[in-house]
């Protein structure tokens, strides 16, 4: 079983119950059913929970531009986390007019030097390049996602200083291998790669996520929520998978899934029911409830 790496300083003694003031959820397998919609109570409790106050993030491994299955869900700020803490993103534009309002990159460096080590320590590994705005992936990485990449070429050649789109920031690298147990293959990657990057999977297949060092959905909210004054005593999270394991380790409050990955389980400070249950709606229904 995987464990999660540098993960943001938590009091070591549980703060008392304070009235949330933000809520951070994940998208996938948490907030959004199976078939990727937004159930109707979902969207009523989140609306309530902006109307008391209570500010939402949608905190998401998912880039800028997979972000309209929540679109019409954008209350008061309009803000998301998007690529596992690379970018904040106001979503007030609606789908292709996103604007990005910080972003936290893979130096071309770190990414070279993941690529080489994980090639080494994992042979047969294949490479996706994911940038502010372009997609660019090897000529044998599988078609794991809806759309058409921008380049194709071996990762070497897409990170080198003059290739397609050298000028814009990397996000993330996607690692996929068609072989390997997804548990495995990330502490593999991890123990590999070391400090050059943060490694973690939010896929129920063999795809890791390779962000810049220190690069989180937790530290990128530890840093939104700073410039707000809102402590992590005032977060409630949700989520389901390692990529949401710092954050739910962060925040104050938070509840895994009830379909949630053990990693995520044993991070969360609570449980909640499954996805397609409602989970998220039902546990802000509660703590609405209970406020004053």
């Amino acid at each position: 079983m995987t464990s999660a790496t540098r993960q943001p300083e938590k009091p070591a003694t549980p703060a008392p119950a304070v009235p949330p003031r933000l809520i951070a959820t994940d998208l996938d397998g948490t907030l959004l059913r199976d078939d990727k919609s937004v159930s109707e109570r979902t969207v009523a409790a989140l609306a309530a929970a902006e109307a008391a106050g209570v500010e939402v993030f949608f905190v998401t491994g998912r880039p800028a531009r997979w972000m309209d299955v929540v679109s019409d869900h954008v209350h008061g700020h309009g803000l998301a986390i998007c690529g596992n803490g690379a970018a904040v993103v106001d979503l007030h534009g609606g789908p292709g007019a996103h604007r990005f309002v910080k972003v936290r990159e893979l130096p071309r460096a770190n990414a070279l030097e993941a690529v080489r080590l994980l090639r080494d320590a994992a042979p047969g590994t294949v490479y996706a390049i994911e940038q502010t705005y372009g997609f660019y992936q090897e000529p044998s990485y599988p078609k794991l996602h809806m759309e058409i990449p921008d380049h194709l070429a071996p990762a070497e050649q897409l990170l080198a200083p003059d290739a397609p789109g050298a000028g814009e920031p990397i996000l993330k690298i996607l690692a996929f291998h068609p072989e390997l147990d997804p548990d495995v293959f990330l502490a593999r990657a991890r123990l590999a790669v070391g400090d050059h990057a943060t490694i973690t999977r939010s896929s129920p297949s063999a795809l890791l996520e390779i962000s810049g060092p220190g690069v989180s959905k937790a530290s990128t909210l530890a840093l939104c929520c700073a410039e707000r004054g809102i402590s992590p005593e005032e977060v409630v999270a949700f989520g389901d998978m390692p990529n949401d394991v710092e954050m739910l380790t962060w925040a104050g409050r938070s509840y895994a899934m009830g379909n949630a990955h053990p990693d995520a389980v044993a991070a969360a400070s609570g449980r909640t029911v499954a996805n397609n249950e409602d989970g998220v709606a039902v546990v802000v229904e509660e703590f609405l409830a209970a406020r004053p």
